[in-house]
């Protein structure tokens, strides 16, 4: 504890008398400080207890002696030691009744005490406290290195939580709480998501503080260099002391360094599951079933999803990208749920893409799901995730996520699942820009002969391909005899250079008339219209 007041009353060798503002004496002092300035204010900074004889005061004028005192009170002084025996006898009547009236400390010197006793002491009781704080920090520095080397992170928390009378948490990138001290820190440190996301956009080493006097919480981020990898929380009822800062900042290197540890293995581990993937994809799962052994093995063994994740183009941004966020966040939902995943960066310094397999109907495959929904405005990628499989199909769940992945690009959605793809339809894959100047390219003679008015072949293909070749039916639906409908369907042939009795060519005819618009139903009289907006003859 820093030097009170009360303990230079006490300190024998003083002998100060409390004259006024007993109530205060519990105030800490900050220094000691002399000046006979009639206003000392502008050299004072707060906390200091003010020794005076009086020189140039008029101690004796009462309002004088109240602005005297309100000027000390305003600039935070804590305390008036007044030298009795020097230039008065005995403490003036207007300050001691100015004293009393406002509760300033008044304290009486006696003549035999000189100041520079009052600041020896108070130099003295300051270097001890922060000699005992020292000391209390480095026993708390060794403590919580112990139980970091023997226990992990949550004995660093809870260590932490008792060192600083109060309770604490540690946080990974995502928000989620990996620990907390006491057990019931888990529920209060849970409402502290938002400001730890925040926390995380700011580069390492960022702090904030939140809440009121009562619950006070620190944050700080956890990690070397730009990147945050976590966070800690410290939640008191007051400013943390001197002893209690530096328990805090062991704790925060000692998390950062279990930090770092924990993303070099995770970088080991990536190494070693490209290697599985590759076997998976290459039709060994048996090898990439003994390469995975315990760390991989079990998410192996039962049905996974395979994802495929890029990043959409943008403007380059300062701080993490966006598939660095995406796979922190799948990482810690792997993590609290206890879950095996398998995250692969692929491309130049694994900058281009993301590859994940995980357990189907896990935690991981919702948190993707999750982060897609939430942050399809922002994500800044986009995802193909491939229907649940097992290791035999690796590599048909590989062109699966490739294809949902291809998909989700062209439709400008943050993720497709490739089981969309199936239970859809194909149409809305023709709105591409290719395949609608393909179809514009295979159906522009039949355009052309049209806008001529010698016939209405494109209305009289689509009836005959959407009768499925049936002349009679075709030819009803277009109010014109068979015969004439045979006439026409050769002419197309003869125009387009090719066989109708090829499927292929059928197909491909359809498919044009649906990528441009002429693939509706077929009723008589009804005519399409060519893409520039040409209407053919009659």
């Amino acid at each position: 504890m820093p030097p009170t007041l009360a303990s230079l009353v006490q300190h024998s060798a003083l002998k100060l008398t409390v004259r006024a503002g007993e109530d205060r004496l519990d105030t800490p002092v900050r220094w000691a400080h002399v000046s006979e300035l009639a206003d000392p204010v502008p050299y004072m900074e707060g906390g200091e207890l003010l020794l005076t004889t009086a020189l140039t005061l008029d101690a004796e004028d009462p309002e004088a002696m109240r602005r005297y005192v309100r000027r000390l009170l305003g600039a935070g002084v804590v305390g008036l030691g007044f030298a009795v025996g020097v230039n008065y006898e005995d403490i003036p009547a207007a300050l001691l009744e100015a004293a009393h009236e406002e509760q300033l400390p008044l304290l009486e010197v006696p003549r035999r005490t000189p100041f520079l006793a009052i600041s020896k002491a108070v130099s003295a009781a300051i270097a001890a406290d922060q000699y005992r704080a020292v000391t209390a920090g480095f026993e708390a520095q060794r403590e919580l290195t112990r139980a970091a080397l023997a226990e992990g992170p949550d004995a660093v928390v809870a260590r932490l939580a008792a060192h600083v009378d109060g309770w604490a948490a540690l946080y990974d990138t995502s928000g989620a709480v990996l620990a907390a001290s006491p057990e019931w820190a888990a529920r209060r440190a849970a409402r502290l998501t938002s400001d730890v996301e925040r926390l995380r956009e700011r580069p390492a080493p960022a702090s904030a503080v939140v809440g009121g006097t009562d619950d006070r919480v620190e944050l700080q981020s956890l990690g070397t260099g730009r990147r945050v990898r976590g966070a800690l929380a410290v939640g008191t009822g007051a400013p943390l002391g001197t002893a209690e800062r530096y328990a805090v900042h062991s704790a925060i290197a000692l998390l950062t360094l279990t930090t770092e540890r924990s993303r070099s293995l995770q970088a080991a581990e990536q190494r070693l599951g490209a290697a599985v993937l590759r076997m998976l994809l290459a039709g060994q799962p048996d090898h990439a079933r003994g390469v995975a052994g315990d760390l991989y093995g079990g998410l192996l063994d039962a049905p996974f999803r395979l994802l495929i994740a890029e990043p959409v183009p943008t403007e380059p941004k300062e701080g993490e990208t966006p598939l660095a966020v995406f796979a922190e966040n799948l990482e810690a939902a792997a993590a609290r749920a206890g879950e095996s995943v398998l995250t692969v960066p692929e491309g130049p310094e694994g900058g281009e893409r993301l590859v994940v397999l995980a357990g189907d109907g896990g935690a991981v495959v919702t948190a993707c799901e999750s982060y897609a929904t939430r942050e399809a405005e922002d994500a800044g990628l986009v995802v193909g995730l491939s229907a649940p499989t097992g290791p035999i199909a690796a590599g048909a769940a590989y062109k699966q996520a490739e294809q949902a992945l291809s998909v989700a690009r062209r439709r400008g959605r943050a993720l497709v699942e490739h089981e969309e793809l199936a239970a859809g339809s194909v149409l809305p894959l023709l709105a591409d820009d290719a395949v609608r100047a393909f179809a514009d390219g295979l159906l522009r003679a039949l355009y052309e002969h049209d806008a001529t008015g010698r016939g209405d072949l494109v209305a009289s293909l689509r009836a005959w391909l959407s009768r499925h070749g049936q002349w009679d039916a075709a030819a009803a639906d277009l109010g014109v005899h068979r015969h004439t409908l045979r006439y026409r369907m050769r002419r197309v042939e003869e125009i387009l250079g090719r066989s109708l009795d090829d499927p292929d060519v059928r197909m491909e005819l359809w498919l044009a008339l649906k990528a441009t618009g002429d693939g509706g139903t077929t009723g008589p009289g009804a005519a399409g219209g060519p893409p520039g907006g040409a209407t053919p003859g009659a």
